[in-house]
Order: C-alpha cells, then sequence, then structure tokens
C-alpha cells in the first residue's frame, strides 16, 4: 500500500517551467525510452524553432510540450510526452493548458495519435485529416515523365522566397521563418519549368536515416510532379532509411508502398480555433515532421 505522504510530497514536488536547450538531452532520453525515433539533433531544430514547457519532480524531466508560431494566426504543437510511469497525473493536460495559453486565439494544429485524440478534443480540437507515415530501405523508384518543358534542377540561394511563398501557399502556415532554417540543414530539388519554380522538395538527416518533406508541387490528378520530386531523392539514396509523411488525401500512399515504403502509422491531424486557407492549386504531399507540420 503506498504512504499518503509520500504521495503528496510527490504532487508538491512536481512543476513546470519554460524548456531551455539545456532539456534536450533530457528531452531525447523520454523519446528513446518511448522508441521514437528522434536524435538529439532533431530535438535541437524543433527547440531552436519554437518554445514549449517542460514538467519535472525530483528525478527530473518527466514531461514535455512545444509549439511552434507561424506569422500572427496560426501555430502547430507537438511533442507532447509524459513519461509512461508517469501517466495519469493530468501532467499531458497541464502542458497542454500550457501551450494553448501561450497560443491564444491562433488557428493552431497537430497530428494525434489514438491515445491522445480524446484529451485534444475535450480542448477544442477536431479531426480534419489523416496522415500516413511511410518508411523503408529496400524501395524501387520508378522514372516518372514529367510534362513537356518541365525538369528537375537543384536548388539555388535565389529560390528561398519562391519557396517560402510555395510552402505557405501549401500548407496554409507561414513559412518565412521556419523555412531558412530548414533549407540549413537539408538538400532541395527544384521542379522547374523555363526558369519559373513550380515544386520542390527537400531531403534532410531525421530519426534512424533520412526524411523526404516537404514536398510541394501543383495538384493534378495523377500527382505525377509530386512522384518525379519523390523518386529523384529515393533514386539517389537506395538502400537508406527514408521516411515520408504524406497526407491521407494526397493519394500517394498506394503508389508509396508499391515503390517498397511501408504503411507503419496513421495519425489524425486536427485543428483548434478554425481552419487554414490553403492554396488550391499548389499542396502539400510530404510535411516537414509532425510536430512542425
Amino acid at each position: 500500500m503506498s504512504d499518503p505522504n509520500n504521495d503528496q510530497a510527490s504532487k508538491q514536488a512536481l512543476s513546470y517551467r519554460p524548456f531551455t536547450t539545456g532539456d534536450i538531452g533530457a528531452a531525447h532520453a523520454l523519446t528513446t525510452g518511448l522508441n521514437w525515433p528522434h536524435r538529439a539533433d532533431d530535438w535541437r531544430f524543433v527547440a531552436d524553432a519554437g518554445t514549449g514547457f517542460v514538467a519535472e519532480d525530483a528525478s527530473g524531466v518527466i514531461g514535455t510540450a512545444l509549439c511552434w508560431k507561424y506569422g500572427r494566426d496560426t501555430a502547430s504543437l507537438g511533442m507532447v510526452i509524459v513519461a509512461p510511469e508517469q501517466q495519469g497525473r493530468g501532467i499531458g493536460r497541464k502542458l497542454m493548458e500550457l501551450l494553448l495559453e501561450e497560443l491564444g486565439d491562433r488557428t493552431t494544429l497537430l497530428h494525434a495519435t489514438p491515445a491522445g485524440k480524446p484529451l485534444y478534443e475535450k480542448l477544442g480540437f477536431r479531426e480534419i485529416g489523416t496522415l500516413h507515415q511511410h518508411q523503408g530501405a529496400a524501395f524501387h523508384p520508378p522514372l516518372v515523365s514529367l510534362p513537356p518543358g518541365e525538369r528537375l534542377r537543384p536548388l539555388g540561394s535565389n529560390d528561398t522566397p519562391r519557396l517560402i511563398e510555395m510552402a505557405s501557399r501549401a500548407s496554409g502556415l507561414d513559412r518565412s521563418a521556419l523555412l531558412p532554417s530548414l533549407l540549413d540543414v537539408a538538400g532541395g530539388i527544384a521542379l522547374d519549368r523555363d526558369g519559373e519554380l513550380l515544386g520542390f522538395a527537400l531531403y534532410r538527416r531525421f530519426g534512424r536515416g533520412y526524411a523526404i518533406g516537404p514536398v510541394v508541387a501543383p495538384d493534378s490528378d495523377d500527382s505525377s510532379r509530386a512522384k518525379a520530386l519523390i523518386s529523384h531523392w529515393l533514386a539517389l539514396n537506395a538502400g537508406v532509411f527514408v521516411r515520408i509523411d504524406t497526407p491521407g488525401d494526397s493519394g500517394l500512399s498506394d503508389w508509396l508502398e508499391g515503390l517498397g515504403l511501408a504503411r507503419v502509422d496513421t495519425v489524425v491531424k486536427m485543428a483548434r480555433n478554425g481552419t487554414l486557407a490553403v492554396d488550391g492549386e499548389v499542396r502539400q504531399f510530404g510535411i516537414i515532421n509532425q510536430a512542425v507540420c
């Protein structure tokens, strides 16, 4: 039987404070304990781009939650983690409440696991879509034909303003701050027609290997442009472990599975305080990651 005095002392010892870069090691240990793939460098990228909170007791950091603000009106949140042995104490809910207070009335996105969805619904989030996670190393990328006059080329430094514009239109999130930071750690390929940048895909280290995303391209019935951008990176990295997270309505999941990139998980995309305004002509076929969207 537990000692009521010790239980009370444990509750009193629980505290919350802002996340700092000094917490990255402890946060990485939490994700490692849950078999999440994130490296310390992956944590550092998302922490540098956003803000957040930790829960701690006498043993150290036992919970985390981060958020990212995009312009004046939108945001996303993620990395909401509570150590398994500490769950059931209301820590996750308190961390979420701190984030929502920080974000105010911004339209906010998150990707929810089945375990987290009930809490998020109670806090005002509603389901707006799904996201499929694909990964693998034994894939067979095809050669995808592009429309006449279109080609793939390396990204150049002069492309950055156009990349920000396209990524913002496709996601509904202001990418002016996040995308330049992402370009510092990622390689990129552009879809070009007569000098006009039509789409792009980035490729970077992440988790157990590499991640493709974001993938932004004009919408079409066959998604050929998005497939060409993805196939480019796969063809260059045969045998390398690769992950891509693609919206459930992108139409790419069956194609990716056919290439050997198995669908290993599906999560729910949720929004609070409205929905995002996205461009119907260009769309995001692959996201950056489930936290920053």
